[in-house]
């Protein structure tokens, strides 16, 4: 052996190592795009299809400024010759053409549409969000901290669940309405209808929240934390939090199909958003008024927007709860 070359004996040098570590660790955009979660996106038609539907529906009412041609909610761009003018017709009086065609008072349809995403999307974005950061700190409370604590919020969440949501809306809708003062109703309407629906949807979040807690509470990395002196609110949100958060992505996506749906829903009953600032439930409402009449074109199309952006962004949470479940891997 000790004929050998010192460069056999010495193996291969630290340089060589590194250049082979450097080619064969993956890229961060290789290892996201080689993921399952990423293969499992790739390999569903539906999920990608979900995806782009709700992207161009999002899109469109973020950009609708820039998009509609006319701003619908601007009384100086509206035009009472052009209305009831049916798509892709000119209008008898002025001859303007319409994509969609126009409504009782001119406005365009496919304007109204773009800008009445805004509200809708708004609402059920911050609806949501609303009930998961309610739903998740009482939820982790309720886990975590066990006791009088953890039986208070999980009763009222039961006699909660014994109502339907949407009764617990207007309910909620209906005691905020009497507390505001009349000259300030058509201000708050909005924020009125992101407490109502958030109010109601917090319940799932606590439910799923608490019980992924009572599962991470007694584990190894949850003793240590106690052990070197972290207060329970830091082992919660710096701890438990992050590790509970896979099942509440989920719940928060096919909860904003859920929220849309339930803000179309209470527009259309005339307790929702303000007339200055109709939301796709109040074009659908206004439509149902004029739908016998043979102007079907006033319900029609926002009636297909509204079951598009609910039954994609629906599919796409749960293409999402199949692709983060371990069992169904």
């Amino acid at each position: 052996m000790s004929d050998l070359p010192d460069a056999t004996r010495q193996g291969p040098k630290p340089t060589d190592r590194l250049e082979e570590a450097e080619i064969v660790r993956p890229s961060r955009w290789r290892a996201v795009w080689d993921s399952d979660v990423a293969y499992s996106f790739r390999s569903s038609p539906v999920a990608i299809v979900a995806t782009l539907i709700t992207l161009v529906l999002v899109l469109a009412a973020i950009f609708a400024p820039w998009i509609a041609p006319t701003n619908p909610f601007d009384p100086s761009s509206l035009n009472l010759m052009n209305g009831f003018t049916p798509p892709g017709e000119p209008n008898a009086f002025t001859g303007e053409t319409f994509l969609m065609g126009t409504d009782d008072q001119g406005r365009g349809v496919f304007s109204t549409i773009l800008y009445g995403m805004r509200v809708s999307l708004f609402v059920g974005f911050m609806a949501v969000l609303f009930a998961l950061v309610l739903g998740v700190l009482l939820g982790l409370l309720a886990g975590y901290a066990g006791g009088w604590a953890d039986s208070v919020i999980m009763r009222v969440a039961d006699v909660q669940l014994t109502f339907p949501s949407i009764l617990v809306a207007l309910l909620i809708f209906g005691i905020a309405r009497g507390i505001i003062p009349i000259e300030y109703r058509d201000q708050m309407a909005i924020w009125v209808l992101i407490l109502a629906i958030g109010l109601s949807d917090w319940v799932q979040f606590a439910r799923v929240v608490r019980g992924a807690t009572l599962v991470e509470r007694n584990k190894e990395y949850v003793q240590a934390a106690r052990l070197i002196g972290r207060t329970p609110a830091a082992i919660m949100l710096r701890h438990i939090l992050p590790n509970v958060l896979s099942p509440v992505l989920v719940i928060a996506t096919i909860s904003l199909a859920l929220a849309i749906i339930a803000e179309a829903t209470l527009s259309f009953l005339g307790v929702g958003a303000p007339p200055t600032q109709p939301s796709l439930g109040t074009l659908i409402r206004i439509g149902q008024d004029f739908l016998f009449s043979g102007e079907w074109w006033i319900l029609f199309f926002p009636a297909v927007t509204l079951l598009m952006l609910a039954l994609s962004v629906n599919l796409l949470g749960d293409w999402l709860r199949d692709a983060l479940n371990p069992r169904l891997r």
